[in-house]
Formats: C-alpha cells, structure tokens, sequence
C-alpha cells in the first residue's frame, strides 16, 4: 500500500471518527497530529485531506446530494460518506489527484471497508461528479 493510499486511509477514519463522535474533523486532525495515538505520525496529506474535506463540507455535501439518486447522505453508510467526501474533496477541490486516481482509489477503500453494494455505488456517484466537475467548479 503506498504512502498516498495509507494518507487516504487515515483520512478516511478521522473523517468517519469525527462524525461518529459528533467532533469536528479538522480539530480532530489537528489534535492528532499534535499528539498522536499511533506509533506513527499522521501524514502531511491526511491533515491536509481532512482540513480541505472540512473547509469545503457545504460544497462537497450539496454534490453527493444533488447526484446521488434517491439516497440522501444519511441513509448512506457513515463509512460511504466518509470516502465519499475525501473523494469528492478530491476530484472538485485537489488539482495534484488525477479524476480517474480519486475515483479508483475511493473505490478501493470501500471495496475494504464497507459493504458489498458500496463498491459499485461510491464508482457511480463518483464518477458522475466528475462528469459534471466543470459545472461545480
């Protein structure tokens, strides 16, 4: 697994902490990388997803919203959300993550971390995101 994904990762898990725990997830992240509960530190990018995930929340939920179909972000398994936000974050937000890297990579993680359906249905809404990028950014 290389750096990048491990970033995502983490990212992943603070974002899906801090809603489960009703915390912001940007104080979360900068909590944890001033004192770390791991062995390891977090990775410059896992703060900087999470921060970039946090400063553009209203945005990124309106897309999810807007182009998912008939399932609003609460019916959606919280760990869906949580890829599907630093996703989203990603193809909108993040110039240096090709479109194609952010979708294969979100889909990667709920293919390990979430149900059998989630796979198929973070591709989709993901990919529709970036199909209607130019009219979101």
């Amino acid at each position: 697994m290389g750096a990048r994904t491990k970033a995502r990762r983490r990212a992943i898990d603070l974002l899906f902490e801090a809603e489960s725990r009703g915390l912001n997830a940007g104080e979360l992240a900068r909590e944890r990388a001033e004192s770390p509960v791991t062995p390891a530190p977090l990775n410059d990018y896992t703060i900087s997803a999470v921060q970039g995930v946090v400063a553009h929340w209203g945005d990124i939920d309106d897309a999810l919203t807007t182009y998912s179909q008939g399932w609003s972000l609460d019916r959606m398994p919280d760990v869906d959300r949580a890829i599907l936000r630093l996703g989203a974050w990603e193809i909108l937000f993040n110039d240096e993550v090709p479109d194609g890297v952010a979708v294969s990579e979100a889909v990667a993680l709920a293919t390990e971390l979430s149900t059998d359906e989630s796979p198929k249905f973070v591709n989709g809404l993901l990919a529709r995101i970036v199909e209607v990028k130019p009219t979101l950014v």
